[in-house]
């Protein structure tokens, strides 16, 4: 890409985007490129993605640029070049740390649809949201959560032995646990990894469907990094609670555990993301044991009508903790969802095609620092 693609790109965004923010936020993140064409192409892709029309596709970034030569300089910037996106992805955390310092860190799994099967990590799977099988990629992403706003920092991509098979030896850049077999495992690689980046560690949610609670809490003690989990309601716990005499030692489904607590139930408020409402649960807790895990762990629930049974529990280590507290950090999932959709898809997340696996990641790093642009210039505009 030429000097004079690169002075027209700026002089086109600067109307749209306070070049202050952008300015920043590049040199930090894109320091550790060794060349100076690959930093002014980095900010180059960083400004197409926030604001090319349509489709975030490395085309339509290119014409936004306005040169055909653009493509695919773009192109190799993002495919087949060398630079480090576990560094870009480490200044943006750090970044994020003093910028809009996190509360909590949210895991969120995010199944990306695909017309065709020729991109990276695509099979058919069952999409319950959709009630179908669809081609499709999986991935997860750790998300830095604030007071009111979130970002994705770090991600891992899903990857079926037919893809380890076909890409072969992965980038070295590639995080320890991009291989694992299961999604434990890959996203205890991501959080641990942020955790190195940081220097320091953040409570988990981890908003990801079936995952074992005990499994959860053996995976995370050693690192003593606390943690939140969803339960199913089928759960087996035994209590070990005294303020349930009546279900001591007792093997019950989680469920019916805190259907046996209702009445110590306490009323805490919250703020929904969705709509900036406050809203009010119910909520109560329970010590108990899982099969397994290395020290009693807390269970609580959640209820929007006080009849019935309750709408959602969790499993979390941080045993001393207020259920407000508990419940506020929960509901952080729904932040996480309301910011994918509001900006992350916005910037052009999902919009990688192809079969590089080392492009999804560069494409991904790029697309989560174009997502913290927006957040922090509407939180500059809010205040």
């Amino acid at each position: 890409m030429t000097v004079t693609s690169l002075e027209r790109l700026s002089t086109l965004s600067s109307r749209f985007v306070p070049d202050l923010v952008v300015g920043e936020l590049c040199a930090e993140l894109f320091a550790s490129l060794p060349r100076s064409d690959q930093r002014r192409k980095g900010e180059v892709y960083l400004r197409g993605l926030l604001q090319a029309e349509g489709r975030k596709s490395i085309r339509n970034i290119a014409a936004y640029v306005g040169d055909r030569a653009a493509e695919q300089s773009l192109h190799h910037f993002v495919v087949s070049s060398t630079w480090d996106w576990g560094r870009v992805r480490a200044a943006l955390a750090r970044y994020l740390e003093r910028a809009l310092p996190p509360q909590a860190w949210v895991v969120q799994p995010v199944v990306i649809s695909k017309a065709g099967t020729e991109s990276v990590g695509v099979d058919r799977r069952f999409v319950p949201e959709l009630g179908q099988m669809v081609n499709s990629q999986a991935a997860y992403g750790v998300w830095s959560v604030g007071e009111e706003q979130s970002c994705p920092v770090n991600w891992r991509l899903t990857l079926s032995r037919k893809w380890r098979d076909s890409i072969g030896p992965l980038s070295p850049n590639a995080g320890e646990s991009e291989l694992a077999s299961t999604p434990l495992e890959l996203v205890a690689g991501a959080v641990e990894e942020l955790r190195g980046w940081v220097g320091r560690t953040r409570p988990v949610l981890l908003d990801v469907p079936d995952l074992d609670p005990a499994a959860v809490a053996r995976r995370f003690e050693p690192s003593g990094t606390h943690f939140v989990a969803p339960a199913r309601g089928s759960l087996r716990v035994r209590c070990v609670d005294a303020v349930l005499p009546g279900a001591a030692n007792r093997e019950l489904a989680a469920h019916q555990l805190l259907l046996m607590a209702r009445t110590l139930r306490r009323p805490v408020s919250w703020r929904d993301p969705s709509t900036g409402r406050p809203r009010v649960s119910l909520v109560v807790t329970v010590r108990v044991e899982l099969p397994n895990a290395p020290r009693p762990q807390l269970l609580f629930g959640e209820w929007s009508d006080p009849r019935g049974w309750p709408d959602q529990c969790w499993v979390t280590d941080m045993t001393q903790a207020h259920p407000g507290a508990l419940l506020r950090l929960a509901k952080r999932a729904r932040q996480v969802e309301a910011d994918f959709t509001n900006v992350a898809q916005k910037v052009g997340l999902t919009d990688f095609g192809g079969r590089s696996f080392e492009g999804w990641h560069r494409h991904t790093t790029l697309a989560s620092a174009a997502h913290a642009v927006r957040v922090l210039t509407q939180r500059a505009a809010e205040h």
